[in-house]
């Protein structure tokens, strides 16, 4: 028998009307024309696994590279938040140890009441976990200022098994790959040093994504996606 090498995809789901509704309400909203006064926002989160050196590592010499000790000890995890304004070429990191309800709902409204504290609302795009909802400001503010931030955020949801169409995704993949992958941080603090240096370093020298996918593509390339109409 032929050993074959396997492949992983993001298989899309077959005739799932709520798939398709989701997809569509997120592809319309990425091709709508810049407005500052409501941005379009996507965010995204991951677990870092903490891992505190043992021996101190040996710098780098001509000869070699910097040599780090195999072992490691445990310490802690934490999470990051990415947020990212495809249109406007903007990203930031957030750290945190934790990504509760209201772990989320402090860094989104950091986000609404600094950076878009001029807007009039902001478009979120962000996947349905049970942490992403409108209660969380509640558990995390008095109701007044609760009120206030779910009054100028418009969710808009990817569907379930469709966090590819998550821009924040990608951006996620793209830091963890370039600044995480193969190192080893020992705090909170280090961690929000090294991703806050990233996101600065990839704000001024990249500019916004142009996504190119539209609804009609999809409706094409994914019409197993769609409910067959029976009349």
């Amino acid at each position: 028998m032929t050993n074959r090498k396997i492949e992983y995809w993001v298989i899309p789901p077959e005739a799932d009307a709520e798939f398709a509704a989701h997809m569509e309400a997120v592809l319309d909203l990425y091709a709508k024309p810049y407005d500052p006064n409501r941005p379009v926002i996507c965010m995204d989160e991951q677990p870092v696994q903490l891992q505190r050196e043992t021996r101190t590592p040996r710098p780098a010499t001509a000869k070699h590279g910097q040599r780090v000790d195999y072992e490691y000890e445990r310490a802690g995890t934490a999470s990051i938040f990415m947020f990212t304004e495809p249109l406007a070429g903007w990203r930031q990191v957030c750290v945190r140890r934790k990504r509760t309800k209201v772990d989320w709902a402090i860094e989104v409204a950091r986000i609404v009441e600094e950076r878009y504290a001029d807007g009039e609302r902001v478009q979120l795009v962000c996947d349905n976990l049970n942490t992403h909802t409108k209660g969380a400001f509640y558990e995390a503010f008095e109701p007044e200022r609760a009120r206030a931030l779910v009054r100028r955020l418009d969710f808009c949801y990817t569907p379930k098994h469709g966090s590819w169409l998550n821009i924040a995704e990608n951006e996620l993949s793209a830091m963890t790959r370039q600044c995480i992958d193969g190192r080893r941080f020992g705090d909170l603090d280090q961690l929000r040093a090294e991703t806050a240096a990233w996101s600065s370093d990839i704000n001024h020298s990249q500019r916004g994504v142009d996504w190119q996918m539209k609804v009609e593509d999809a409706r094409c390339k994914l019409a197993s996606v769609y409910p067959k109409i029976k009349f």
